[in-house]
């Protein structure tokens, strides 16, 4: 059933996606700045409780439903499923952006992938040359299909719906208060940042490995062992090293932004990246979905003749 609830959310996403701008997670982000007000006292106790409050209430009220709904009968609780993997995934949109920045380095319109890659990235890409536009076009496509797909069917896997939702709002209290400035809200976000660490560290790892079987598998690894570690969130390192390596192109490296140059590692081997590499990241993160579909068929076959 989980196979059949995989794939049914695959196939929509990819055919009719989703605004990333949904009102249910504005109204989560609302709710969760409302709690970082009422409980942020700089310790990391309170991040505790504030995480608990934010995320355990959907988490187990998805779990209730779907218990509910499949003691009705198990082709409802697959189709609340789906409608709860398609709306916690989103993927297509981002491998959209990835189209429109690599049609753009083709075209030679520099400016017009600079602005969507700002806009994508969360910084200013204005000072970017080609080179490193495709870089961190490929990096986001990495991370992000890592944390909008890979990310989201391992805990569906793990927990139901109820393992999606838990991860896809993990991910969000992560970036809301994981990344605040402990100066100024002390330890508060720490758990934030710890939890989500914990909850992505057998996905993280389940990626890199797709990553290197789908793609060039020995230099994947090699990067991954050698290279992941100097990044300076380590588990992501996994996914980009492993994802650099499969690719056989190289990122990381300075970028300049804001007029200062931020010191990033190298990353990857083989040629620079440029805009056939954009392209080739998708279509490697594609062969890794089937992949994890064609692993998900074998279980689901498997648990069927031991049945």
């Amino acid at each position: 059933m989980k196979l059949l609830a995989v794939l049914a959310a695959v196939l929509l996403e990819h055919f009719r996606p989703l605004n990333t701008r949904l009102a249910i997670f504005a109204l989560f982000n609302q709710y969760s700045d409302a709690l970082e007000r009422h409980f942020n006292a700089g310790e990391r106790r309170h991040g505790v409780v504030a995480w608990c409050l934010a995320v355990l209430p959907a988490t187990l009220l998805v779990a209730v439903v779907y218990v509910l709904l499949y003691r009705v009968h198990a082709l409802i609780a697959a189709a609340f499923a789906v409608v709860v993997l398609y709306i916690t995934m989103g993927f297509k949109h981002f491998s959209n952006i990835a189209a429109q920045i690599s049609a753009a380095l083709r075209a030679a319109e520099l400016d017009k992938a600079r602005a969507v890659l700002s806009k994508w990235y969360g910084q200013d890409a204005g000072e970017f040359d080609a080179q490193q536009i495709a870089r961190v076009a490929i990096e986001q496509s990495l991370v992000f299909a890592h944390r909008k797909l890979f990310g989201i069917i391992t805990w569906f896997v793990i927990l139901g719906p109820a393992g999606a939702v838990l991860y896809r709002l993990a991910h969000m209290l992560k970036l809301r208060w994981g990344e605040l400035d402990p100066s100024e809200s002390g330890a508060f976000g720490a758990w934030a940042q710890r939890s989500f660490e914990l909850l992505d560290w057998i996905p993280e790892r389940l990626t890199a490995i797709s990553f290197a079987i789908v793609g060039d598998f020995e230099d994947a690894v090699y990067c991954w062992r050698s290279q992941a570690a100097a990044w300076r969130r380590p588990g992501q390192g996994i996914i980009l090293a492993s994802g650099a390596g499969a690719l056989g192109v190289k990122l990381g490296e300075p970028l300049p932004i804001a007029g200062s140059l931020q010191t990033r590692p190298e990353i990857g081997l083989g040629d620079e990246a440029d805009a056939d590499y954009v392209e080739s990241a998708v279509s490697l993160i594609w062969r890794a979905l089937v992949l994890w579909l064609a692993l998900l068929t074998l279980l689901t076959v498997a648990n069927w003749v031991g049945a």
